[in-house]
């Protein structure tokens, strides 16, 4: 299982000229759901938001980290009282939220999150299949997870015959917005498969338990995975290779 891991870090595949212009107005249409088809793409995603917070819809509220806040959306399914960190790069997407009144503390990398802090629940909605370096983020969760924690993901089921045709509609509508080639941004944004992911995560966690919305693996949208029993030795090894090689 840990050949996965020889496959990080990535490189992203360069974006066309053309698709540069437009990278940063389409993202944050796309995370605002400003189109059509991104609007559709939002609600059917709410799949993803409620299977990351049932368990604070039945077991109460618990601190927590997100990775990948975006715009702030989950937030509508997480209860008010509870105290809310966030790690988003693109500050441009929240800075202007109607939430951003709740949360404590927003970092602009994992990496960022004093090294002390712990919480009970860290969670993550569509960002894992962007991560260059996936195992070293998941690394850095699960040094930040507290004893008995959970880390808790959703993600697009990509590398999947239903999830390529599910991005038919969304490329036609980015052809005929922009007149580019959708494939290209995908191949650009979406650097990480679902099963990719899955096998990071098992890498890392001893207890992992999947979830799909469709009828298998092979014929789904998205998953979502709940993932416990850290490795935190494998964990802190990862971490520094990682930094040893950035010093050599």
């Amino acid at each position: 299982m840990t050949d996965i891991l020889a496959r990080y870090p990535k490189t992203r595949p360069p974006l066309p000229a053309a698709h540069r212009a437009i990278h940063e107005r389409h993202y944050v249409a796309n995370r605002t759901a400003a189109y059509r088809t991104t609007a559709l793409s939002s609600r059917l995603e709410g799949w993803m938001h409620r299977r990351v917070a049932d368990d604070v819809r039945t077991g109460g509220p618990a601190a927590t980290l997100e990775i990948g806040a975006g715009t702030l959306n989950h937030l509508r399914h997480e209860p008010r009282s509870a105290p809310y960190d966030i790690v988003e790069p693109f500050a441009r997407l929240y800075a202007e939220a109607p939430a951003l009144g709740r949360i404590r503390q927003a970092y602009s990398a994992i990496d960022d999150v004093p090294a002390d802090r712990r919480y009970p629940r860290i969670v993550s909605i569509a960002t894992f299949e962007h991560l260059e370096d996936l195992p070293a983020v998941v690394a850095r969760a699960c040094l930040l997870l507290e004893a008995g924690g959970c880390l808790r993901v959703g993600i697009p089921n990509e590398g999947t015959i239903l999830w390529r045709l599910g991005t038919l509609i969304t490329g036609a509508e980015f052809r005929l917005r922009y007149g580019l080639d959708y494939g290209s941004l995908m191949r650009h944004e979406h650097v990480n498969t679902a099963d990719e992911i899955e096998a990071v995560l098992g890498c890392f966690f001893a207890t992992t338990r999947t979830a799909v919305c469709g009828l298998g693996r092979r014929l789904a949208l998205y998953r979502f995975l709940e993932c416990r029993r850290p490795d935190r030795d494998r964990a802190a090894s990862l971490l520094a290779a990682r930094a040893a090689r950035t010093a050599a």
